[in-house]
């Protein structure tokens, strides 16, 4: 029996609960061990994070794939697991124990500490899987992997090993991104560009042979300029030509720096003099790389590329005295007012420009010249190139290659180190005079370490052998490098390494490569690109076959979602509001290819009206007695309705099945949301109440085992989207007789049902009634009046259709009465319906005149809204000035007005031939 009302809440946890206790997600259950494989990873969430609506809507995408391939038969692995999350965990941590007020991470030690955050993972680390599972996902959770559990472990070490010696992975003093809050460096995706107003500094570097003569640089950052090597000009900047080789005084640091010529500096920019701080600066840094062997860099202090900056952003001791241990902002304000002193400052002006913060510690970061392990990404991003290249991988949509080439193509070292103590630590061990031993386990480290010494004579053979024996006698001979790897790092592994590698594992041979990787676009570079990578060079295949890239999820009018702005929705609240099947089915609906999300309120109270559409329709065939016998067949269907239906659920299947198969997740949505509301429920039920209601007989009982049948193909049709429902009507509806799950039951294959007889008639006059519909809600002719229809020389089918169906057109279109003529009646508005012309005589039904003026006052207001948003689309400034949603908010507008105008200007046309 199926209750009154539909209540998510009552059911979600329940169905659940019935998947999880019958295995249904399980990997290589019984009955699909040698079905074709279908694999997703899920990208694995930190462990430290709560469900967002960027989870909720990749995470929908990738459930709607895995129920759909699962319904079809295919072994499918859904792998989950979730990121340690390097700095957000330790931060995590930290801030626990400072609000404890316990000891703080370097007082506890390495070890001790590392214990906490184990233990804070286990109290605390699984909630967002607990969240998934609430939103439906059908992950395989008996195989849940953790980035540092001991098989992604050793998976990590042997990669590191391995890339080491193949010459892939190096120690390197290069820029990076640093935080000076947590004293790391971190990578571009945990820097955040943040619009700030500040000021640009313009000062004087007077000419070392005239100083009455001066260059003028801008900067915003008038701290770094003690840092200055160079001065660059453009090289065919006439201004500037006759300078170049000369030398300035860089004021303050009174070093003599030379003016050079490159391309990097644009002449009509500012003054067109640049000047080169390579040490904090990452495009100062590629100039310098192209000059760097110029006698002029090689005599400077540290060959010109100096550091400024201790790690945590104070001035050091290559400054001037005076301003050493200073933090960078007072030395900022010290620096501007002893150049002002010097009657070198130019101009000072407010400027608005984007600064790095670190999206944790929200400090501005600097780049940094530190040492720090990279790995050699160009050489390993040359197959995975090719890889897109020759299609045995496939971005979809597919103008995403463009965006993955461009970054690979100019792919820089990757840097893959981190100062911080949560995480995979390097493999790395360092001897009494700093060389390295790269190995899997320490005892290995140490075997090469105590070979080589002995080799060299540091040590005697026999003090080799004593410290092998006797780890308190090495103590101190070899050190491990503290810091750990970049999360990326092992993530980059996540598609062989979840599945046992490095071992030879059954999983590995069975579900690697994996079929699809569903992702946004902002990780092609950070994730993506690198799994392409390690996949290509430690599995010698792809580790996905199709990349689909779905847009972000922003607020309603089009804005990012963000703390600061207060527009940050949790999908968790939309669940306990409206039901996890309601928030599926509005990401699905959005997820159109190439565009990104914009849900509401609203769209999603809407979908979940929608299934309540569907649970009410459930009950009226239930409370009809509309079951299905078991030897039902419906290509054996007699009425013509029946067929009629057989032929739409056999279309719906084919239109959804080809939606999902080519990732158009919102196509597959609207068409099974335009089969369910209009076809099934509006139509098909509305056309089957004169049977049902009528007396028993042949008719009546196929009418009822057809509707029950359309029911459940639309159950399977509707699962992947609308999991919870479908699962609870699926089991209600046969009062748990079904023998196997909806999420186990076999996906619709119905193409023996097309009927095109049967779809011409009902088609008929669905479309006739809806056209009426139309035209009376555009003239604004009121319910309660009825209005003649006249068919304008039928043919003899369609009279035929018109006497079987009189009764329900008359009901359903409000029509008095249904006639022929051979000609259009005087004062009548015509419709053409499937190529036949149908009329509705409306000369003293409506006021033709006053219906014609009331329209054309709708047409000037339509084209007032359209003006008004080209002169803004129009305006350069506005354009220039307005962010991103509002443009888009105002692009919509238009798009609606134009829809609107070109539909009363329809409705004219038809009042004009009715004259």
């Amino acid at each position: 029996m199926i209750e009154k009302n539909y209540q998510p809440a009552d059911i979600e946890g329940r169905m659940s609960r019935l998947w999880e206790e019958a295995g249904a997600f399980r990997a290589g259950r019984a009955g699909v061990r040698d079905a074709k494989p279908f694999t997703i990873v899920i990208p694995p969430p930190n462990v430290t994070g709560s469900l967002h609506m960027g989870h909720a809507l990749n995470n929908t995408l990738q459930d709607i794939l895995c129920r759909f391939e699962r319904m079809r038969g295919r072994d499918v692995l859904w792998q989950p697991g979730t990121d340690h999350a390097g700095i957000a965990t330790q931060m995590v941590v930290e801030r626990q124990l400072m609000e404890r007020q316990e000891p703080g991470r370097r007082a506890m030690g390495r070890e001790k500490f590392l214990d906490r955050v184990w233990q804070w993972k286990a109290e605390s680390g699984g909630t967002i899987v607990n969240q998934l599972k609430r939103l439906g996902a059908s992950c395989d959770w008996s195989r849940e992997r953790f980035t540092m559990d001991e098989g992604l472990s050793r998976a990590v070490l042997k990669v590191f090993v391995e890339l080491y010696r193949a010459d892939l992975i190096y120690k390197d003093k290069r820029l990076v991104n640093w935080d000076p809050a947590l004293l790391t460096a971190i990578s571009d995706l945990e820097v955040q560009q943040t619009e700030v107003k500040g000021h640009m500094w313009h000062f004087r570097y007077p000419l070392a042979d005239d100083p009455s003569q001066y260059l003028c640089i801008a900067t915003t950052r008038p701290e770094t300029m003690l840092g200055d090597g160079a001065v660059a000009v453009h090289p065919d900047d006439e201004r500037y030509k006759h300078l170049v080789g000369k030398l300035v005084r860089l004021p303050l640091a009174e070093r003599l720096i030379p003016v050079i010529a490159d391309e990097y500096p644009d002449p009509e920019k500012g003054s067109g003099a640049v000047k080169i701080t390579a040490a904090h600066d990452f495009n100062d840094f590629e100039v310098w790389q192209r000059h760097r062997e110029r006698d002029y860099f090689k005599k400077q202090l540290n060959g010109g590329l100096i550091n400024l900056f201790t790690p945590a952003a104070e001035l050091n001791e290559n400054c001037p005295p005076q301003y050493r241990g200073l933090d960078r902002y007072a030395a900022r304000k010290r620096i501007v007012a002893d150049l002002e002193a010097l009657g070198l400052v130019d101009k000072i002006e407010p400027h608005v420009h984007m600064v790095p913060h670190g999206d944790r510690s929200g400090v501005v970061i600097e780049p940094l010249l530190t040492d720090q392990w990279y790995v050699d990404a160009k050489t390993l991003a040359r197959p995975a190139i090719t890889a897109v290249q020759n299609g045995s991988t496939r971005f979809v949509p597919k103008n995403y290659e463009k965006t993955y080439f461009d970054w690979m193509e100019n792919i820089q070292p990757w840097c893959i180190s981190r100062q911080l103590w949560w995480g995979h630590q390097i493999p790395a061990w360092y001897g009494p005079d700093d060389r390295v031993f790269v190995a899997e386990t320490e005892e290995e480290a140490v075997g090469m370490a105590l070979g080589y010494y002995v080799e060299q004579e540091v040590i005697t053979p026999e003090q080799g052998r004593e410290m092998a024996l006797d780890p308190a006698k090495r103590e101190g001979f070899i050190t491990r490098d503290e810091d750990v790897l970049d999360t990326w790092f092992s993530s980059a592994l996540w598609p062989f390494s979840t599945l046992g590698w490095p071992d030879d594992t059954p999983e590995v041979k069975r579900y690697y490569p994996t079929n699809t990787l569903v992702t946004g676009f902002d990780i092609i570079f950070f994730w993506v690109a690198r799994m392409m990578m390690m996949g290509l060079q430690f599995m010698k295949e792809v580790p996905f076959k199709d990349i689909y890239i779905h847009g972000i999820v922003r607020d309603e009018k089009g804005a990012k979602m963000s703390k600061s702005k207060g527009n940050v929705v949790d999908p968790l609240e939309l669940i306990d509001d409206f039901g996890a099947d309601a928030l599926r089915f509005t990401m699905a609906s959005l997820a159109t290819p190439g565009r990104d999300v914009k849900p509401s309120r609203q769209r999603i109270e809407g979908y979940r009206n929608f299934a309540t559409k569907l649970w009410n329709a459930a009950r009226f065939a239930e409370m009809n007695a509309c079951a299905l016998p078991t030897d039902f067949d419906p290509k054996g269907a007699k009425e013509t309705l029946n067929r009629w239906i057989a032929h739409e659920t056999s279309r719906a299947a084919r239109e959804v099945t080809e939606a999902i198969e080519g990732y158009r997740f919102n196509e597959a949505a609207s068409a099974v949301y335009r089969f369910i509301w209009n076809v099934y429920c509006d139509w098909y039920l509305e056309l089957a109440k004169p049977v049902l209601s009528g007396p028993d007989g042949a008719a009546k009982a196929e009418t009822r085992a057809m509707v029950a049948w359309a029911r459940d193909e639309i159950l399977k049709l509707l699962h992947p989207f609308m999991p919870f429902i479908t699962e609870e009507l699926w089991d209600v509806t046969a009062a748990g007789k079904r023998g196997v799950l909806l999420t186990l039951t076999e996906w619709p294959s119905l193409a023996a049902l097309d009927d095109e007889a049967a779809e011409g008639e009902i088609g008929w006059v669905v479309d006739l009634v809806t056209a009426v519909r139309s035209l009376r809600s555009e003239m604004n002719i009121a319910p309660a009046t009825l209005v003649p229809l006249v068919l304008v020389t039928p043919s003899a089918e369609t009279e035929a259709r018109a006497q079987r169906w009189t009764d329900v057109i008359k009901r359903l279109a409000r029509v008095s009465e249904i006639s022929s003529a051979s000609g259009m009646p005087q004062g009548a508005v015509q419709l053409l319906v499937r190529g036949e012309v149908a009329a509705l005589p409306l000369k003293g039904v409506i006021d033709l005149a006053a219906e014609k003026s009331r329209l054309e006052k709708e047409v000037a207001k339509a084209e007032a809204d359209i003006k008004r948003v080209d002169a803004k689309l129009g305006n350069a400034d506005f354009m220039a000035r307005a962010p991103e949603e509002v443009v888009e908010e105002q692009r919509e507008r238009r798009e609606e007005a134009e829809a609107r105008r070109t539909k009363i200007l329809e409705a004219l046309e038809r009042l004009r031939s009715a004259a």
